[in-house]
């Protein structure tokens, strides 16, 4: 299998819609389900190819449905994500398999790891979106994701009129857009790793196809976000590994702790002078070699106080 083919798989659901997948890393590898940005897709989990193969992992980067290769599912919540994972899962022949998310993905990763115990063996959060339907967690973020969260739960019809008429062919049409909207403030380590044409043509193809398909997936994770998640957090018994870089803008470090708060078994690490991209970009090696190797305990020079 060439490696381009491994970026655009797809498998039929039991209800009919397509799901697309890409696969990155050491084909032989332990499998890791890895829950992508927002917004963005499965071509995000390029950004990880390098140490997963080094690692020996197998990572699999489903796209939400409305996103990339995925159909789009009309009045779809957080939590039926976990029965596209298990038919994905199963289609592979994966019996248990580890969780990887990135930023928008932590919802969704959590919904995972309450809906699929014993499923899932531990997960690893970097850069989580936290509670977003909570004044707390909206209140530091930049303008562009206070409006739209905001927006999304108290005046939908401006959320859709603003993201999905008028940015939203913006974004499609140069996904520069969109990155420039989750950048509008960024420190020194994401100017770096943002400056580097490499890693900005990644992003941006991976947050180019997810809107290809239109904003239908964009618009509702921003009302699901902002509404509650529909599971209960507390019921989560399995081990989470939550990163942050202490320097991250877009979605500051306090929400690592909100989310880490309600888990029964959460570790939260900083990384200092680390950003939003920079972080799963600079040190996916050590972030994914701890998810590996049993949890973020194999590096603990990093904690959170």
């Amino acid at each position: 299998m060439s490696a381009e083919s491994r970026l655009h798989r797809t498998i039929k659901l039991r209800d009919g819609r397509k799901l697309g997948y890409a696969e990155v890393g050491d084909p032989q590898g332990r499998p890791v389900m890895y829950c992508h940005g927002f917004p963005a897709s499965r071509l995000e989990a390029m950004l990880v190819d390098r140490a997963a193969a080094k690692l020996g992992a197998r990572i699999v980067a489903p796209d939400r449905p409305g996103y990339g290769l995925s159909d789009f599912q009309p009045g779809r919540r957080i939590v039926d994500w976990s029965a596209d994972v298990v038919e994905l899962a199963d289609a592979l022949g994966f019996g248990q398999f580890l969780l990887l998310a990135v930023s928008g993905g932590a919802p969704y990763a959590l919904a995972l790891l309450h809906a699929l115990p014993e499923r899932i063996t531990a997960a690893t959060l970097v850069g989580g979106l936290g509670p977003v339907h909570t004044l707390a967690a909206v209140q530091p973020m930049h303008f562009p994701a206070r409006f739209g969260f905001v927006s999304a739960r108290r005046a939908p019809w401006l959320m859709r009129g603003v993201y999905g008429l008028v940015l939203g062919p913006l974004m499609r049409a140069n996904p520069n857009v969109a990155l420039a909207l989750l950048t509008t403030a960024m420190r020194e380590a994401d100017r770096a790793i943002l400056s580097r044409p490499d890693i900005r043509a990644d992003l941006c193809a991976s947050i180019g196809e997810g809107l290809r398909p239109g904003m239908h997936g964009a618009l509702l994770d921003f009302m699901l976000y902002s509404h509650d998640w529909g599971f209960d957090p507390t019921e989560i018994k399995l081990p989470v590994a939550l990163w942050h870089g202490t320097d991250d803008i877009t979605v500051p470090p306090c929400h690592s702790r909100m989310l880490a708060e309600p888990l029964a078994r959460a570790q939260v690490f900083d990384w200092p002078g680390e950003g939003h991209f920079s972080l799963p970009i600079n040190h996916a090696e050590p972030i994914l070699g701890a998810l590996l190797n049993g949890g973020a305990e194999s590096v603990p020079r990093h904690r959170a106080a």
